[in-house]
């Protein structure tokens, strides 16, 4: 099987059978944390509104709740699978655990393409997918949220069908929710900012100010936005953007050798991160292919889109000036690529760390939620900052004392808090 065609779910369960020869996992520990506690398939059919009914196919998969509820989004996309979810809610737990909130994780699906769905349509697929589960997911066992191509909108539809069916009010249920309505101020910025926190404390590690550095960007979605926002305050230099075009159904770069314009690349962009390819070439941005975000002459790249984009096939690719990658996606080095990365010397922030400021934010809204008090944007964001710093540097500190690459440090720490629950609760 080509890279290209990597089974995310197997990638998964590589990198935790590499951790658990490190760790010298008992082999009943093993055999619990490499697949799923549970895996939910289920049938949605939705009257479109041309009165026909079409079926979709959605996913929920509760991979490991000993630390507590099971925590992850849900994503609508044509192309999600099976072991897309299943890989995906696997590095919940451990995104959960590095950065030690009581959450364990999960992660769900629905395969369609809401570019081609009616609101009313997309709102009754969210309905149908809660009417499915709702026996099985709640405040108190499984939280959902926004992932690729979902909203806060999407997010109310789902809580309020939940709260229909149950009869009562859970705003706990679900998190990513608008503001007003359950919704924590700083969720929107919570992801991308939680990777330039720690993109922050990585340059204090290699010695690098931020404004004497520059950065390439995969992705131009609400992570990629607000990364390049606190990234540019901090005085770094973003050169070039990588994003997808839905007209052309293939992707470019936007480049500008003094640094592109966040506010101006927002104002010609639609609401799923594409950027109008005509208007930016009129503002003077050289126009390239999409791959060119990682052989782009910078010292900081960052994907921030989809799994597997840096592989065996291209990692030869990336700059020799590249000090640092930060990896804002889930998933998007695969194992082949990252022991070249790793040969290399490049320090890497691996993704469940560097984006794990969603989640922390989305903790943050349970905590509010179960409250019903709610905080201010500034002690939402300091939180999150003092989360992800002491996160990184317990990482940081464990890499530099027993010599290990960063992702390994992390995932040394992320697994063996979920071991050590499941052996305390008894259950291995």
């Amino acid at each position: 099987m080509g890279e290209k065609n990597y089974n995310a779910f197997a990638m998964a369960q590589e990198q935790f059978d590499k951790i658990a020869e490190k760790l010298d996992l008992e082999t009943s520990v093993r055999e619990l944390l490499r697949e799923p506690l549970r895996e939910y398939h289920v049938s949605i059919p939705v009257e479109m509104d041309d009165g026909s009914v079409k079926v979709f196919k959605g996913f929920r998969v509760q991979h490991n709740d000993a630390r507590g509820p099971s925590k992850g989004g849900i994503r609508f996309h044509p192309l999600e699978t099976i072991n897309t979810v299943k890989a995906l809610s696997m590095w919940m737990t451990w995104k959960c655990s590095v950065v030690d909130i009581p959450l364990g994780g999960s992660k769900g699906g629905v395969i369609c393409d809401p570019h081609n769905l009616s609101p009313r349509e997309q709102e009754r697929i969210c309905r149908g997918w809660v009417r499915q589960l709702a026996k099985d997911i709640g405040p108190l066992v499984d939280v959902p949220a926004p992932d690729v191509m979902t909203t806060n909108q999407h997010m109310l539809w789902m809580l309020d069908e939940y709260e229909t069916i149950h009869g009562a009010k859970y705003p706990g249920f679900i998190t990513g929710k608008p503001v007003g309505m359950g919704g924590s101020l700083g969720r929107t910025e919570a992801t991308g900012y939680g990777v330039v926190f720690t993109l922050r404390e990585a340059l204090k590690g290699l010695g690098l100010r931020p404004e004497d550095t520059s950065a390439s960007i995969q992705g131009f979605g609400n992570v990629a936005q607000y990364a390049i926002r606190l990234y540019n305050q901090l005085g770094g230099t973003v050169k070039l953007v990588s994003c997808w075009d839905q007209q052309d159904q293939t992707a470019y770069a936007y480049k500008k050798e003094d640094g592109i314009d966040l506010d101006e690349l927002l104002s010609i962009s639609d609401r799923f991160g594409g950027i109008d390819r005509v208007k930016a070439e009129g503002k003077g941005y050289e126009v390239l292919s999409g791959d060119s975000w990682l052989s782009e002459d910078v010292d900081i790249l960052i994907p921030a889109a989809l799994e597997n984009q840096i592989r065996a096939d291209n990692v030869d690719k990336i700059s020799a000036r590249v000090k640092l990658i930060a990896e804002a996606a889930n998933g998007p080095t695969t194992p082949a690529a990252d022991t070249v990365i790793s040969e290399r010397g490049i320090f890497i922030i691996p993704d469940f760390l560097a984006n794990a400021g969603g989640v922390t934010c989305s903790y943050f809204e349970q905590v509010q939620c179960n409250m019903n008090y709610f905080w201010e944007k500034d002690e939402v964001l300091g939180k999150l900052d003092l989360k992800m710093t002491s996160a990184f540097r317990a990482v940081y500190e464990l890499a530099v004392k027993k010599k290990l690459y960063m992702r390994d440090a992390a995932y040394v720490i992320a697994i063996d808090r979920v071991a050590e629950a499941c052996r305390a609760r008894g259950w291995v």
